[in-house]
């Protein structure tokens, strides 16, 4: 037996069972997403569940349950179940699926923390912490940034003045596994209910981070490369697991683009630590690039926003029109599409 609420389980979440038409069926939440199938968490256990063919042909791929989604299902055997419907998906992290110019993926959702995880390395990449910065405030999810390997020697001075236009709002954490404190530290900010989602690139380290936190040999690791000095990838699949005594972890496998899936110009200003000056430029729907009292720009020209910063700033806002639009017309295709379909139907059914 399985206490649900220990992984997140709560009274929203029942409000909105009983509104589903499976509300007396089994629920659970889903621990391991597979190709296709889906470990799930239920009160009689673990069971291996497939989707409806509702589920699986009557839905966006991008809706399709990912790791941390509460569904209702139906158990078949001791081991097995059918998915027949899903929560409404909240606090979701997603990303720009490979080889789309709109086309979102679910990493995992139902996250009250991400942490960001980059290692002091050739790793640290400020510009990529921005992006997983813009993702996760567009969807409500406390950020923390986890900088892994501090025992291999870095600038700190150099990390933290890179770090400033950033770190005003969101913790940073400087870690090594060979440091208990460190990890404790990291252990701490997970709260009994929460569910805190690791994230990053490939070997920086986060499945070994996971291993030291539970103390034992959760994830498979793999020792560092001697030809790169660097750690290899393990995580393939999203997976979530209970850290007792504390919440939920989810380890995800590394993510090696991290495109923008939303268009609010307000996080993104906040993100980049922008929104003070823009409150001071002279138009209401300044772009920051050439007009006249522009704050903004004063304050690169002054130093006071760095200019990769600003550069920056320009490029994530760039693509994020550009996803919006492209958004726009998967949107107005789809419309038409609904109505050819439509106009199919009455012309069958005059044929009858």
């Amino acid at each position: 037996m399985k206490n649900l609420t220990q992984y997140g389980w709560n009274t929203k979440l029942q409000q909105q069972k009983q509104q589903s038409s499976f509300a007396d069926m089994l629920h659970g939440r889903v621990a391991v997403t597979h190709k296709t199938c889906y470990d799930v968490i239920t009160d009689d256990g673990l069971l291996s569940c497939e989707l409806t063919g509702n589920m699986l042909y009557g839905r966006e791929t991008s809706e399709y349950p990912c790791t941390g989604d509460w569904v209702i299902l139906q158990k078949i055997d001791d081991a097995k179940g059918i998915i027949l419907d899903m929560l409404p998906r909240q606090k979701a992290l997603y990303r720009l699926k490979a080889g789309t110019v709109s086309e979102k993926q679910a990493i995992a959702s139902h996250i009250d923390k991400a942490f960001v995880v980059q290692s002091l390395d050739d790793n640290f990449n400020v510009r990529r912490l921005e992006r997983f910065m813009l993702q996760l405030a567009d969807e409500g999810i406390e950020p923390l940034i986890i900088l892994t390997k501090t025992d291999l020697g870095y600038d700190k001075d150099v990390v933290e003045r890179e770090l400033k236009h950033i770190a005003y709002k969101v913790p940073v954490l400087f870690t090594s596994i060979f440091s208990a404190q460190s990890v404790d530290k990291v252990r701490d900010c997970i709260s009994p209910g929460e569910t805190a989602v690791f994230t990053g690139s490939s070997g920086v380290g986060k499945s070994t981070l996971i291993n030291k936190l539970f103390g034992s040999e959760v994830f498979e690791t793999y020792e560092i490369s001697d030809s790169t000095g660097k750690g290899r990838h393990t995580t393939t699949r999203r997976e979530m697991i209970l850290l007792p005594n504390y919440g939920v972890l989810i380890d995800t496998p590394g993510v090696k683009v991290f495109g923008v899936t939303n268009n609010d110009k307000d996080n993104l200003a906040q993100v980049m630590n922008i929104d003070d000056f823009e409150e001071k430029c002279r138009f209401s729907d300044c772009k920051h690039v050439n007009e006249i009292g522009c704050a903004v720009i004063a304050a690169v020209r002054s130093g006071q926003i760095g200019q990769e910063v600003y550069e920056s700033y320009l490029k994530l806002r760039r693509e994020a029109e550009h996803y919006s639009a492209s958004e726009y017309e998967k949107r107005k295709q789809g419309k038409a599409l609904a109505s050819v379909i439509k106009d199919m139907k009455k012309n069958m059914k005059y044929l009858e």
